[in-house]
C-alpha cells in the first residue's frame, strides 16, 4: 500500500488556480456543475472524470470532513505544479500555463498533467536528477532524466480505455439516463421485474460530451427501445442491433440495488453495460454487449506505436510512460492479472518503431490517487524493459526501466 500523502497547504492550492487562471477556473467548474446535472449516471461519470479539479476545489474551502487520500494525493501534485512553475524559466512558466490551460478547457482533465507530474516525482525518488525539456526547451519529450553520465528521454502520454471498446461507457450513461422514465412509466404498466438482453454488434460509440453526430446513435437506440416497450413483441434483431426483453428472477435481497449489481455483474461477466432502474418494488434491468471482446491493451499499443517516432529523438534512450485512463478499480486490475498490458508492450517493443524505446510503463489514477494493491499497482506503475536496446542492462537506468513483472 502506498503511504498516505503529508497535509496538504490551503495557500498552494490558491496558488495552483491562480496559475490555472482563476476566471478560467471557475468557469471550468461550472461546466463541470452543468454536466454533472445531466443525469445521475452521466453525472456520476463527469465527476469521476473530473475528480483532480473537484478534489482541489473541495480543499480549496471549508472542509465538512477530513480529507480522502485521493484528495490528499491530487493536493500534493497541484503543490508540486506550484513549485515547478518557481524553478522554471520564464519561458518555461509560460509553457506550463498554456498546458494547464488547453487542459481545462474541451474534452481535457487534469490527469494527463499530473501524470506527468507523478512521473517526475517517482524518477526523483529513484535517484534521478529530472529536467522538464518540454516545458523549458520544447523537446518533443517532457523529462530528461539524468544519472551521473548517462541521459534518458521520458514521452508522458494518455491513452482512453473507451479507444479499446465498442460500447463506449459515456454513451452508454448517457443512454441509460435518458430511459429512466421510460422504463418507469412502463413498470408502472407491467409490474414485476425485467431484464433486457443488448447485443451491439457494432457498439455505440460517443463520450459524456458527445457532439450531435455520435448523440445520433444514442438517440436512434433510444427510439428503438421505446417501440419496443410500446408493443406487444418482447424482442427484435437485424444485423445491428438485438433486443430481447425476458423475465428477471430475484432472490432474497437481491433486488437491493448494491446487492443486484453486484449478481449480474457475476452472471453478465465484466464487460457487460449494466443499468437498474426501479419503480416502487419493480425492477428494469438493461444489459448491453458488445460484438467483440474490449480490446484495451490493443488500444494503448497503438498509442505506443503512434507516438514513438514522434515524441523520441532516439539520441537517448527513451522511456513511454503512458496513462491509461477510463477504467475502473476491477478492469485495471484484470488487465494486469491477464497479462495483457504486458502482452502488447512487449509486442510493440518487438517491432521496429520500438528502437529508440528502453522501456515503457502504464499506471491509471489509481495509483496516482494512492489506491492500495490489489487495485494499484504496489511499486506505482507497470515496466516493461525492452531487452534488445543498446543501454537495456545499463545499471544507472536500471530503477527507471527493470521490468516490474
Amino acid at each position: 500500500m502506498q503511504p498516505r500523502p503529508p497535509p496538504f497547504d490551503p495557500r498552494a492550492l490558491d496558488a495552483f488556480v491562480a496559475l490555472a487562471g482563476a476566471k478560467l477556473w471557475s468557469a471550468r467548474l461550472a461546466e463541470i456543475d452543468r454536466l454533472a446535472a445531466s443525469g445521475p449516471r452521466a453525472g456520476l461519470a463527469i465527476r469521476q472524470r473530473h475528480a483532480v479539479e473537484l478534489a482541489i476545489e473541495r480543499l480549496r474551502g471549508p472542509l465538512q470532513r477530513p480529507p480522502s487520500t485521493p484528495e490528499l494525493h491530487a493536493a500534493r501534485l497541484a503543490g508540486e505544479a506550484v513549485a515547478l512553475a518557481a524553478r522554471l524559466t520564464p519561458h518555461g512558466r509560460t509553457r506550463l500555463a498554456e498546458r494547464l490551460h488547453a487542459d481545462l478547457r474541451g474534452d481535457g482533465t487534469l490527469m494527463s498533467f499530473f501524470h506527468l507530474l507523478r512521473t517526475a516525482v517517482l524518477q526523483r525518488q529513484r535517484g534521478f536528477q529530472v529536467a522538464f525539456a518540454g516545458f523549458e526547451q520544447d523537446a518533443s519529450y517532457d523529462l530528461l532524466l539524468t544519472s551521473g553520465s548517462v541521459e534518458a528521454e521520458v514521452a508522458c502520454d494518455m491513452v482512453s480505455a473507451e479507444e479499446g471498446r465498442l460500447v463506449h461507457r459515456g454513451a452508454w450513461s448517457r443512454l441509460a439516463d435518458r430511459m429512466d422514465d421510460d422504463l418507469r412509466d412502463w413498470l408502472t404498466r407491467h409490474p414485476g421485474q425485467y431484464v433486457l438482453k443488448m447485443t451491439l454488434p457494432y457498439g455505440l460509440q460517443g463520450g459524456l460530451r458527445a457532439p450531435a453526430a455520435e448523440d445520433g446513435t444514442v438517440t436512434s437506440l433510444h427510439g428503438r427501445i421505446r417501440r419496443l416497450l410500446e408493443t406487444r413483441d418482447r424482442g427484435e434483431h437485424d444485423d445491428g442491433l438485438v433486443l430481447r426483453i425476458d423475465p428477471l428472477v430475484l432472490r432474497g435481497d437481491q433486488a437491493r440495488q448494491p446487492t443486484l449489481l453486484s449478481s449480474l455483474r457475476q452472471e453478465y461477466g465484466p464487460e457487460a453495460h449494466l443499468s437498474v432502474t426501479t419503480a416502487g418494488p419493480y425492477v428494469f434491468v438493461m444489459a448491453a454487449r458488445a460484438g467483440r471482446e474490449n480490446e484495451i491493451a490493443t488500444a494503448v499499443r497503438r498509442r505506443l506505436a503512434a507516438i514513438a517516432p514522434v515524441r523520441l529523438t532516439g539520441t537517448r534512450p527513451g522511456i513511454l510512460a503512458m496513462f491509461v485512463e477510463d477504467t475502473d478499480r476491477i478492469e485495471w486490475r484484470g488487465l494486469r492479472e491477464r497479462l495483457e498490458l504486458e502482452g502488447e508492450a512487449r509486442q510493440f517493443l518487438a517491432h521496429k518503431a520500438a528502437r529508440p524505446v528502453i522501456a515503457v510503463t502504464c499506471a491509471s489514477r489509481f495509483e496516482l490517487f494512492g489506491m492500495p494493491a490489489p487495485y494499484a499497482v504496489e511499486d506505482g506503475e507497470l515496466r516493461f524493459r525492452n531487452p534488445s536496446h543498446p543501454a537495456a542492462r545499463a545499471a544507472a537506468l536500471a530503477p527507471a526501466v527493470l521490468s516490474s513483472v
